[in-house]
């Protein structure tokens, strides 16, 4: 019970040290993973559909 107790008390202290980003960043972090993410989705919808129509061609 001593170790559960000691686990929690040390997860406090590392909390204490995180340095968490402000508003500003945040937004700008979020606003970039956005865009990474449509990126990526139009990236690997236009792979799908050149590589459907190259095998509905040569079949």
């Amino acid at each position: 019970m001593k170790a559960v107790a000691r686990f929690f008390v040390n997860v406090k202290k590392e909390m204490k040290k995180v340095r968490w980003p402000k508003k500003k960043e945040m937004i700008k972090f979020s606003i970039a993973t956005l865009i990474v993410i449509c990126f990526f989705m139009l990236f690997f919808s236009l792979s799908d559909g050149i590589i459907s129509w190259i095998v509905k061609v040569f079949s």
